[in-house]
C-alpha cells in the first residue's frame, strides 16, 4: 500500500478507536447502572457487578463498532478535507475508487477485530457473566442438565425442556422428596407461566402422590405453586443468539429444524451477524461522499450528527425487522441482510454522486 494509502488507513482507525473509547465508556457505565437494583441480592455485590460489566466489554465492543467506525472514518476524512489534503490527494491523480479501496482496507481490519471479538472472545465470556451474576443471586438453588434444565429447589426436583419467552417454560416435570431422600410425589405440566413474586400458574397440571397405603392421582386445568427459581435464574439454560458464535448458530438451527422446531430466532441471527460484519465495510466507504461533498467545511459536531442518525437509523431499522419480521412473515435471510442491503444502495448512489 502507499504512503498516501497507509495515512488515511491510520487516520480513519486512530479516530475509530477514540469514538469506540468513548462509547464505550458511555455503555459501561450505563450498564453498571442498571445494575444497582441487583445489588445486594443474595452474594450479588459491587465488586460482581463491576466484573460483571468487565466480562460484558467485548461484546460492547461488537456491537458499537459499525457506529464507531461510522462517526471515525467521517471524523478522519473531514480533517482531511478541511485541510485541504483529500484534495491535493485528488489533484495529485487519487480516484474515488483508489480511496474505497484504501477504506475497504481498514473497514477489512476493523471487520477482523470484529469477528474475532464477536465469534471468539465475546460468547464465553459473557455466558460466564450471566452465570457469575445468577449464582451470586441466587446462590441457594442449583441446575443441571443440557437437553432440558434441571433445577433443584429444596426438597423438589424440576425439569423444564423448554423456554418460551422470557417467564413462558413448556414440558414441565416436578419430583417431591422427603427429608429422608424418598420419592413422594411426581408432577407434571404441559406448560406454566411466572406471574410475579415467583409465583407460577402450572397449566394441565397432573399429579402422582405416593403413600403407604398406595398411589394417589389427581388432575386440574390450572395449579399455582410459590418457588425460589426465577426467569433470571432458569435464562441460564436457554441458548440465546447473542452469546453465540456463527458456527454455533448454524449448527443450533440446523438441530432444531431436525426436530421440526421454530428456527427462525438462531437464523436471523446468523445473517444479521454476518450482515453487520459486511456492514463495518460499508460504513467505512460511506463517509467518503460526505467528505469531498456538503461536509467538507463542517465542524466535528455536525459530522458526529450525521454519523449517530446514520448509525442509529440503521440499528433501530435492524432491530425492528429482528423483532417484527417473524410477524411479517419475512425470511430470515432477507431480515438479516434488508438493514445492510439498504446501507450498501445508498453507499453507492453517494460514492456515484461524488465522482
Amino acid at each position: 500500500m502507499p504512503i498516501l494509502g497507509n495515512y488515511v488507513v491510520r487516520s480513519v482507525l486512530a479516530y475509530t478507536m477514540l469514538v469506540l473509547l468513548v462509547l464505550i465508556a458511555l455503555g459501561t457505565l450505563f450498564l453498571f447502572l442498571s445494575q444497582q437494583d441487583d445489588i445486594g441480592t443474595g452474594d450479588y455485590s459491587s465488586t460482581e457487578a463491576m466484573i460483571f460489566v468487565a466480562l460484558n466489554l467485548p461484546t460492547y465492543i461488537a456491537q458499537f463498532l459499525p457506529v464507531a467506525a461510522l462517526i471515525g472514518s467521517l471524523f478522519a476524512l473531514g480533517n482531511l478535507a478541511r485541510g485541504s489534503e483529500l484534495v491535493v490527494m485528488r489533484a495529485s491523480g487519487v480516484t474515488t475508487l483508489r480511496f474505497c479501496g484504501w477504506l475497504a482496507m481498514a473497514g477489512i481490519l476493523l471487520a477482523a477485530i470484529m469477528v474475532l471479538l464477536g465469534e471468539f472472545i465475546a460468547p464465553p465470556l459473557e455466558r460466564y457473566a450471566r452465570q457469575l451474576k445468577t449464582f451470586s443471586k441466587f446462590s441457594e438453588v442449583s441446575f443441571a442438565g443440557k437437553s432440558a434444565t434441571w433445577v433443584r429447589d429444596g426438597q423438589a426436583m424440576i425439569s423444564i425442556e423448554q423456554q418460551t419467552g422470557t417467564d413462558k417454560y413448556g414440558g414441565i416435570q416436578i419430583f417431591l422428596f422427603d427429608t429422608d431422600r424418598r420419592l413422594v410425589t411426581v408432577a407434571t405440566a404441559r406448560a406454566a407461566r411466572v406471574q410475579g413474586n415467583n409465583q407460577w400458574l402450572l397449566e394441565d397440571y397432573a399429579e402422582t402422590r405416593f403413600t403407604d397405603e398406595g398411589t394417589q392421582t389427581s388432575r386440574s386445568a390450572t395449579r399455582e405453586v410459590r418457588s425460589s427459581i426465577s426467569p433470571d435464574f432458569l435464562g441460564l439454560a436457554v441458548v440465546e443468539p447473542g452469546t453465540m458464535g456463527l458456527r454455533g448458530l448454524r449448527d443450533y438451527a440446523n438441530y432444531l429444524r431436525a426436530n421440526d422446531l421454530t428456527a427462525d430466532r438462531y437464523e436471523v441471527a446468523f445473517w444479521s451477524r454476518i450482515a453487520r460484519i459486511f456492514a463495518v465495510l460499508l460504513v467505512v466507504m460511506l463517509a467518503l461522499p460526505f467528505a469531498l461533498g456538503p461536509m467538507r467545511s463542517s465542524g466535528q459536531g455536525a459530522r458526529a450528527v450525521i454519523g449517530i442518525l446514520i448509525g442509529a437509523g440503521f440499528i433501530l431499522l435492524s432491530n425492528t425487522l429482528e423483532s417484527s419480521g417473524q410477524l411479517l412473515g419475512l425470511p430470515p435471510l432477507v431480515v438479516g441482510w434488508l438493514p445492510s442491503a439498504i446501507l450498501a444502495m445508498l453507499t453507492l448512489v453517494l460514492l456515484a454522486r461524488a465522482r
